[in-house]
C-alpha cells in the first residue's frame, strides 16, 4: 500500500510542477492611482512588479497585455500560478485573480411608452426623416409630468458608455442627423478596425480574447476585429438606452410593428467592445468577455468622459468584489460620479444567482410589458391552446398531426427524432404534416428543430417544453409553430393515438395589448409588469436587485451580420429584433439615468440610484402587487424596490446620498482595505448595513438592531417647509420604528439623520418565520406630495 502511495505521489509531482509553470492571464490590482505619476511612470511601475517574478526584462514586456493607467491601477499579464502567487504577497497588491473565458456572460417598442415616456403633441425629437408624428396612448399611472422628456432635453449633452459586443453603426437607431456638436467633456478617440472607420468613434478590446484563443481568425471567430457588432446584443442594448426614434420598424414577419426608440434619444453613445464570439461555436451559445478586456474598457470610458456606463454582462458564479472586473471598474467610475447600471442575470429563482451585487452598481432585474405575442393551436377535436409565439407564418388548412418519434428515419434513434435533431425525420412520413417535437436540453437551438421539420416537408411544428416550470424559448421559426407546456403533451398524444386521422391547425402570432384581449382568447394574460425571472441573493446589508425594468421581448436595433436566432443555418438578416433578459432591462435604466443626469447634473451616482429606487412602483396595471413568474406576489429579492418610473424619479423629494468614501468604508466592513492610498479604514468600522442605501437587509436578526440612514432634501413645494412622516409595513415577527419619526426640512440640500430600530417579537418562530427564511416589508417618508419608499428584508433567528 505504501509503494502504491509513493508511486502515485511521484506521478503527481511532475503534473503539479507543470501546472505551476503553465501560463495564464492574471489581473494584478493595486486599487486607485495616487495621481502623482505620468503614464510612462505608471507603466514602468507595473513592469517593475512583473520583472520581480519574471526571468528577464524581455519576458516581462512580452507577457504584458494591459497596463491600466487612467483610473484603475493595475495590469493584466501572462503568469504562471507560482508567479501569480508571489505577486499576491508583494506590498501594494490588493488582489491577483485569473482570467477565465467562462467567468462572464451577456444577459440576454413599447417599453418606453409603457413606463410613461412619450413625445409631447407636436414634438418629434430625433425622428428619422419626415416620418409622421406619433401620439402614444399611455396610462397616466406612470406619469407625474407630461413635459418630462422636454425638461430632460432627451438626454442632450450626456454621454452614455456601453460595454458590450459592439455596434452596427449603419442602423437608423444610431443616425446622428440633426444632432449638435459633441460635448466638450468628451476626451475619447475614434478607433478604426475591420469594416469600421474613424468616423464611427468607438473602441474595442481583444488582447485577452486573442491571448486565450490565439490570433484573430475572421472565419473561425465569425466576428470583426473592430468595434463592429457581429452578434446583435451590443447594438440591441445600445439602441434601447440611447437610440434615436425610428418609426415603422418590426421584427421578422411584421411582429411588434411600431416605433423603436432609446430612452435618452439625444444623449451621445460611446461603445466599448469587450465581448466576442467564441471561435468555431454557434453564436446562440453565448459570447465571451474577459476581465482584462472589460477593465481596459472601464479605464478608457472613465478617461473619455462618459457620464453613464451600461453593462449587460455578469459573472456566472459569485466572486469577491476584488476578483470581479466589473465591480472593480464600476468602483473607479463611481469615484468620478459616473453612474453604472448592470444587469442582474437570468439564472433565478435559485439562491445566490444574482450578478453584479456591488453596492456602487445599480443592479437591474427584468420585468414584462403589457404587450403579448400570442400563437394558437387548434386540434381536430376542438381543443385550443394559446401561448407565446413570434412566428407569423400561416397554414392554409388543418393538416395531419404526427408525433416525431413515429416518423423517424430508419436507423436513427427515436430519441433523436423526438428532439427533431438534424436529419432525424423521414420526409416520406412528414411531408404535409404538423410534427410534435420536444424542446430538450443540450440538443441544439430550438430554431434548428423547425429547420428540420421544414427539411422533411412538414407544414407546422408543436414544440413542447421538457419540464413544466420552464419558460418558453420564443423564436421566429421556419414553419408555423406553437409552444406548449410539457403537461399539455399528454393531452396532444392522447388525441393522436385515439383518433383515426388526427389533425391540427396553427394560427400565426398576433400582437395583443393587455387592455385589448380578444374575447375568444384562452391565453393567460397577466397584468404588467410581471417578473420574467427571479434573481435571489441574500446579502448582509441591502436588498438586490435594486430595481426592475422591461426586459421581455424588447424590440431594438440588431447587427446586419447576424440572424434573428443567431443560428448559422438561419440566413434571415434584419435591422430590428426582439430579445429578452436583464440585458434588455439594464439599458432601459441607463437611458433613464441619462435623462436624470440631464435634469439634475449635480446629483451623484447614489442620489440617482436613490431617486429611481424610492419612487419605483410596486403595483401592476390592475393596481395589484406585481406578480412573480409563477403568479404569486413577487418579493423584493425578485423585484428589488419595484418597477422603475423615470418621471417620478425626477422629483423624489428626498434621496439617500453616498460618496466614494462611503463605499470604501463599506469595503472596510467586508475586509477590503487599502483600496485607495488617500483613505484608511477607521479603528472602529461601522457595520455594513449602515451604508446609506435606499434598502435594508438584516440576516439572522435577534433582539434589537439600529440602522442609521441620512436623507437629503432635493425638492419642496415653493418656499414652504417640508414635513416628512415615517410609516412602515414591518416584516412578520418584527417591530420597525424610526427615531425621530418626523423630519422637517426648510431648504434644498438640507440633511437629516435618523435610526431605524428593528426589534424581534418575543414568540416561538415556526413555519414561514423560521431561521434563514426571509420576511419582507417596507418603510417610507411622506410629506403629502412625495412617498420615499424603501424595501426591508429580515431573517430571524
Amino acid at each position: 500500500m505504501k509503494r502504491i502511495s509513493l508511486s502515485l505521489l511521484l506521478f503527481l509531482l511532475p503534473l503539479l510542477a507543470s501546472c505551476t509553470k503553465e501560463k495564464q492571464v492574471y489581473i494584478v490590482y493595486f486599487g486607485e492611482h495616487k495621481g502623482d505619476k505620468a503614464f510612462h511612470e505608471i507603466e514602468a511601475h507595473h513592469h517593475s512588479y512583473l520583472q520581480s517574478v519574471k526571468e528577464s526584462e524581455e519576458d516581462a514586456k512580452s507577457s504584458l497585455l494591459y497596463s491600466y493607467k487612467h483610473s484603475i491601477n493595475g495590469f493584466a499579464a501572462e503568469l504562471t500560478l507560482d508567479q501569480a502567487s508571489r505577486l499576491k504577497e508583494l506590498k501594494g497588491v490588493i488582489s491577483v485573480f485569473k482570467s477565465d473565458p467562462r467567468k462572464y456572460k451577456i444577459h440576454t417598442t413599447r417599453s418606453w411608452e409603457f413606463v410613461g415616456l412619450k413625445e409631447e403633441e407636436g414634438e418629434d425629437y430625433r425622428s428619422d426623416g419626415d416620418a409622421p408624428r406619433h401620439k402614444y396612448d399611455v396610462s397616466d399611472r406612470f406619469r407625474v409630468g407630461r413635459k418630462f422628456l422636454k425638461n430632460a432635453k432627451h438626454g442632450d449633452g450626456v454621454i452614455v458608455g456601453v460595454i458590450d459586443s459592439g455596434v452596427w453603426p449603419e442602423s437608423r437607431s444610431f443616425d446622428d442627423k440633426g444632432m449638435g456638436p459633441i460635448p466638450e467633456s468628451w476626451k475619447g478617440i475614434c478607433q478604426t478596425g475591420v469594416s469600421f472607420n474613424s468616423s464611427h468613434c468607438n473602441r474595442y478590446y481583444a488582447r485577452g480574447y486573442e491571448r486565450y484563443y490565439g490570433p484573430f481568425n475572421a472565419e473561425a471567430n465569425k466576428d470583426f476585429l473592430s468595434p463592429r457588432d457581429a452578434d446583435g446584443h451590443g447594438s440591441h442594448t445600445a439602441s434601447t438606452g440611447v437610440g434615436r426614434r425610428v418609426n415603422g420598424v418590426s421584427a421578422l414577419g411584421g411582429i411588434a410593428m411600431g416605433t423603436a426608440s432609446g430612452g435618452a434619444s439625444l444623449a451621445r453613445l460611446a461603445v466599448y467592445k469587450a465581448c466576442w464570439a467564441i471561435p468555431n461555436t454557434e453564436k446562440y451559445a453565448t459570447n465571451t468577455c474577459f476581465d482584462e478586456d472589460m477593465l481596459a474598457a472601464f479605464d478608457d470610458a472613465i478617461a473619455d468622459g462618459v457620464n453613464v456606463i451600461s453593462i449587460s454582462i455578469g459573472a456566472v458564479e459569485p466572486h469577491t468584489y476584488m476578483e470581479d472586473g466589473i465591480a472593480i471598474g464600476a468602483l473607479h467610475a463611481v469615484k468620478r460620479d459616473i453612474v453604472v447600471a448592470a444587469s442582474a442575470g437570468n439564472d433565478g429563482p435559485a439562491g445566490q444567482t444574482l450578478s453584479n451585487p456591488a453596492p456602487w452598481i445599480i443592479t437591474v432585474g427584468a420585468s414584462s410589458l403589457d404587450r403579448f405575442f400570442v400563437g394558437r393551436l387548434e386540434l381536430g377535436d376542438g381543443y385550443i391552446f394559446e401561448s407565446d409565439s413570434l412566428t407569423t407564418l400561416k397554414m392554409d388548412n388543418f393538416a395531419p398531426l404526427v408525433y416525431a418519434p413515429d416518423v423517424v428515419v430508419p436507423g436513427v434513434s427515436r430519441n433523436d427524432a423526438l428532439l427533431c435533431l438534424p436529419n432525424s425525420l423521414s420526409p416520406d412520413l412528414v411531408r404535409g404534416k404538423v410534427v410534435l417535437c420536444l424542446r430538450g436540453y443540450g440538443s441544439g437551438s430550438t430554431i434548428g428543430k423547425g429547420i428540420e421539420v421544414k427539411r422533411a416537408g412538414g407544414v407546422g411544428m408543436i414544440l413542447a417544453n421538457a419540464r413544466d416550470n420552464d419558460a418558453f424559448d420564443v423564436e421566429s421559426h421556419f414553419v408555423p409553430t406553437v409552444l406548449v407546456f410539457s403537461s399539455t403533451v399528454d393531452r396532444i398524444l392522447d388525441y393522436i393515438y385515439n383518433t383515426y386521422e388526427p389533425v391540427a391547425f396553427i394560427k400565426p402570432a398576433e400582437t395583443v395589448l393587455y387592455r385589448n384581449q380578444p374575447e375568444d382568447s384562452v391565453y393567460l394574460y397577466k397584468p404588467a409588469p410581471f417578473m420574467t425571472n427571479a434573481n435571489i441573493l441574500k446579502v448582509n446589508s441591502f436588498v438586490l436587485p435594486d430595481i426592475i425594468a422591461p426586459g421581455l421581448n424588447i424590440l431594438a436595433a440588431w447587427s446586419g451580420a447576424d440572424s434573428a436566432s443567431k443560428d448559422s443555418r438561419d440566413r434571415r438578416v434584419l435591422g430590428y429584433n426582439l430579445d429578452s433578459g436583464t440585458s434588455m432591462s439594464c439599458p432601459h435604466v441607463a437611458g433613464a439615468i441619462a435623462l436624470l443626469k440631464s435634469m439634475h447634473p449635480s446629483w451623484s451616482s447614489a442620489a440617482i440610484r436613490s431617486a429611481l429606487m424610492t419612487t419605483a412602483s410596486m403595483t401592476n396595471e390592475d393596481n395589484e402587487p406585481i406578480q412573480d413568474y409563477d403568479g404569486s406576489p413577487a418579493n423584493p429579492f425578485a423585484l428589488g424596490s419595484g418597477h422603475f418610473s423615470p418621471t417620478k424619479a425626477a422629483s423624489p423629494g428626498l434621496v439617500y446620498d453616498a460618496s466614494y468614501q462611503s463605499y470604501l468604508l463599506y469595503c472596510c466592513s467586508v475586509g477590503l482595505t487599502n483600496l485607495d492610498p488617500t483613505f484608511k479604514c477607521p479603528s472602529r468600522i461601522p457595520p455594513g448595513y449602515n451604508l446609506n442605501y435606499p434598502s435594508i437587509s438584516i440576516p439572522y436578526l435577534t433582539g434589537t438592531v439600529a440602522v442609521t440612514r441620512t436623507v437629503t432634501c432635493v425638492g419642496r413645494p415653493g418656499n414652504s417647509t417640508s414635513v416628512y412622516v415615517f410609516n412602515a409595513q414591518p416584516p412578520y415577527g418584527v417591530i420597525v420604528k424610526a427615531e425621530p419619526n418626523v423630519l422637517v426640512f426648510d431648504r434644498i440640500g438640507q440633511k437629516k439623520r435618523f435610526n431605524i430600530i428593528f426589534t424581534t417579537q418575543g414568540y416561538g418562530f415556526t413555519g414561514e418565520a423560521r431561521r434563514d427564511r426571509y420576511r419582507f416589508g417596507w418603510f417610507s417618508w411622506t410629506d403629502g406630495l412625495h412617498v420615499v419608499r424603501s424595501p426591508i428584508s429580515v431573517s430571524l433567528v
